[in-house]
C-alpha cells in the first residue's frame, strides 16, 4: 500500500473511469484552450528561484509537458513527469524530449519513494502539482497531499494549484468530453494543505478566462508550500 494512503484504501482501487480517456481525446486542444498559463508560469519561476541548481522535481499531472516540465528543465532542473493519460504523455515526450525529462504513466495513488515498478519514484527537492488534484474526489485529496509530502526531502517545496470551487467529483463538460472535478473554497483548501503537513509560504490567485468559449472563466489558486 502506498505510504500516505493508509486511511483511504489500497492503490489501484480508485475510480478513474473516463478521466485518462478524456485527456487522451483532448490532446493538443488543451494547450489551445489554455494558451497563456500566467499563474502556472509564475509559480514555476518561484519554484526555480527557491530550489538549488540541478534539483530533482516531480511534475504531477504533467499533461503535455507545457509549460512546466519545459520551464523547469530549461532552468537546469531534473524533471520526472507523471500522468494517467498516455496521449498527454506522448505529447510531453515530444515537447520535452529525453534525456532532459522522463515521463511515466502512473496513478498518483501508486507513487512511492521506494520499491519496484513505475510508481517507485524516489524522493524530490520539489514537486509541481498544477491542477492535478482537481481530478480526485475530495475524500482522496488529503491522502494524496500526505503521500506527496512523503516524496519530498526535508524542507522540500510543493507548488500547488487548484481552481476555487465548491465541488466534489462533479461531472462537467470539458473540451467536448466529460471529466469529473473537485475543488475547495480558499479557506478550506488552506486548511486541507496545512493538515497534510505543509507550511504555506506564499499564495497567489488569478482570474482566468480560457480561450475556448465552452469553458467558463475560473478562479485559480496557487499555494507555495514547504514540507513542515
Amino acid at each position: 500500500m502506498s505510504e500516505g494512503y493508509e486511511r483511504y484504501g489500497a492503490p489501484g482501487v480508485h475510480d478513474r473511469t473516463g478521466q485518462a480517456e478524456a485527456f487522451d481525446a483532448i490532446g493538443t486542444a488543451y494547450d489551445v484552450a489554455f494558451p497563456h498559463k500566467e499563474g502556472q508560469l509564475s509559480a514555476g519561476e518561484r519554484l526555480i528561484a527557491e530550489l538549488p541548481a540541478g534539483s530533482r522535481i516531480l511534475d504531477v499531472g504533467c499533461g503535455t509537458g507545457l509549460p512546466t516540465a519545459r520551464q523547469l528543465t530549461d532552468a537546469g532542473h531534473r524533471v520526472l513527469g507523471v500522468d494517467l493519460s498516455a496521449g498527454m504523455l506522448e505529447l510531453a515526450r515530444k515537447n520535452v524530449p529525453p534525456p532532459v525529462a522522463e515521463f511515466r504513466q502512473v496513478d498518483l495513488a501508486d507513487l512511492r519513494a521506494t520499491g519496484e515498478g513505475p510508481g517507485a519514484v524516489g524522493q524530490f527537492d520539489g514537486i509541481a502539482c498544477f491542477f492535478a488534484l482537481l481530478m480526485l474526489p475530495r475524500e482522496e485529496i488529503p491522502s494524496a497531499l500526505r503521500l506527496l509530502r512523503t516524496l519530498l526531502g526535508p524542507g522540500g517545496l510543493l507548488a500547488l494549484s487548484m481552481v476555487e470551487a465548491d465541488l466534489d467529483d462533479a461531472a462537467i463538460p470539458f473540451l467536448g468530453n466529460t471529466i469529473r472535478v473537485s475543488g475547495y473554497l480558499r479557506d478550506e483548501l488552506r486548511q486541507v494543505v496545512r493538515d497534510a503537513g505543509f507550511d504555506i509560504a506564499h499564495e497567489e490567485s488569478y482570474s482566468y478566462a480560457p480561450a475556448s468559449s465552452d469553458i467558463p472563466p475560473e478562479h485559480q489558486l496557487f499555494l507555495h508550500c514547504r514540507r513542515g
